[in-house]
C-alpha cells in the first residue's frame, strides 16, 4: 500500500486534460463532457474480463460449499458494497447473511460522511474477526484509489484466516500492488472533478459489483433462462412479477398462475417444478434439495 504523502501519483488523483475548463462550460456542454467520460467505464470492464469472471467462479465455487460473500469499503467504494449486497435478498431470495456489506464507520456511514475512518487498517481487520470469516468465504475489498488502509487490513485479515480474497480498485497493479487472490483493476482514468472518485470510479464498480453478484447467483441456479426464478414475493410489483414469469414461461392464466403460486408457497421456482413435473410441493422440494437448487437440473432429472 501507498503512504500518504506518495498518493498524488495515483491514475485516480491525476488532472483530467478534457475538463481543465468545467467551470465555464454549459450544462449540455457538462453533459456531453460526462457522457464521454462514462463511456470509458465500458471498456474498462471489457479489459477486466478475464479477472471478473475469475472472481465469480471462484465465488459461486465457496457459496457452493456453504461460503459466504463480503465486501469491504469505505466512503463511496463501502456503500456501494453495502448497496449491492442489500439488493441480493430481494432480487433472488438469498438469506442476509450470504452477502454482506462492511463499511467503514458502520451503518451509520451511509448517509455521513466518515472518510476520516478509512485510515484504520486495524479496524478493517477487526470487522473480519467480528464476522467470523473463515475459508469458506470469500472476502472483496473495494478501493477506488487503492490504498485505503482500513480495506488492506481486512483483506489482510481475511487472508489470515483462508478466506478467497478479490481487490476491486480503478489504478494499475504497479501502482498499487495487493496481495490477494484475484486482482481486479477497473482503469477508467481521471475523474472530471480531480480526484472526485465517486464519479467514473463509483460508476465502474457498480458495474463490477452488478456483474459479479448477478452472475454467481445465475451459477448458483437463481436464474432460469434470463428470468429471476428465485424473486422473493414480498411487495405488489413482486407479486406481478412473479406471476409473469409463471405464465411467460407455461401456458397457465393469471388466475391458475396466481393459485400454483400459492400452492408452492410463493415460490417461482418450485411453482414451476411442481407444475413441469406434476409432483406436490413436499416432493418437489426434496427434488430441487438433491440438485442443489438448479432447476433446470431437477427438471431434466425427473425427464419432465
Amino acid at each position: 500500500m501507498q503512504p500518504l504523502e506518495t498518493r498524488g501519483h495515483l491514475l485516480t488523483e491525476q488532472v483530467n486534460s478534457n475538463s481543465l475548463n468545467l467551470d465555464q462550460l454549459s450544462a449540455i456542454e457538462l453533459v456531453e463532457l460526462f457522457n464521454c467520460e462514462d463511456a470509458k467505464t465500458i471498456t474498462a470492464i471489457a479489459d477486466a474480463k478475464l479477472s471478473l469472471a475469475e472472481a465469480i467462479d471462484r465465488t459461486a465455487l465457496s457459496l457452493r460449499q456453504g461460503g459466504r460473500l463480503f465486501y469491504v469499503g469505505a466512503g463511496t467504494s463501502g456503500r456501494l458494497g453495502v448497496l449491492d449486497a442489500a439488493e441480493c435478498p430481494p432480487t433472488f431470495c438469498t438469506p442476509p447473511d450470504l452477502v454482506q456489506g462492511i463499511i467503514a464507520g458502520g451503518a451509520s456511514a451511509l448517509v455521513r460522511s466518515s472518510e476520516g475512518l478509512e485510515d484504520r487498517a486495524d479496524d478493517g481487520a477487526a470487522a473480519i474477526a467480528h464476522h467470523h470469516i473463515t475459508q469458506l468465504d470469500v472476502v472483496v475489498g473495494i478501493a477506488a484509489g487503492g490504498t485505503t488502509p482500513y480495506v488492506h487490513g481486512a483483506l489482510r485479515a481475511a487472508r489470515q484466516r483462508g478466506a478467497t480474497t478479490i481487490f476491486i480498485a480503478c489504478v494499475p497493479i504497479e501502482q498499487v500492488s495487493a496481495d490477494v487472490d484475484v486482482n481486479i483493476r477497473l482503469l477508467v482514468g481521471a475523474e472530471v472533478v480531480a480526484g472526485s472518485t465517486r464519479l467514473k470510479a463509483g460508476t465502474v464498480t457498480k458495474l463490477a459489483l452488478n456483474i459479479l453478484s448477478t452472475s454467481v447467483m445465475v451459477k448458483l441456479g437463481k436464474v432460469y433462462g434470463n428470468r429471476m426464478i428465485d424473486v422473493a414475493v414480498t411487495n405488489q410489483k413482486l407479486h406481478d412479477r412473479a406471476l409473469g414469469i409463471l405464465q411467460d414461461l407455461t401456458d397457465l392464466s393469471r388466475e391458475e398462475a396466481g393459485f400454483l403460486l400459492e400452492r408452492s408457497g410463493r415460490s417461482v421456482k418450485l411453482a414451476l417444478l411442481m407444475h413441469w413435473t406434476g409432483l406436490e410441493k413436499a416432493e418437489s422440494d426434496r427434488l430441487l434439495a438433491d440438485h442443489q437448487g438448479n432447476l433446470r437440473q431437477a427438471v431434466s432429472s425427473h425427464g419432465a
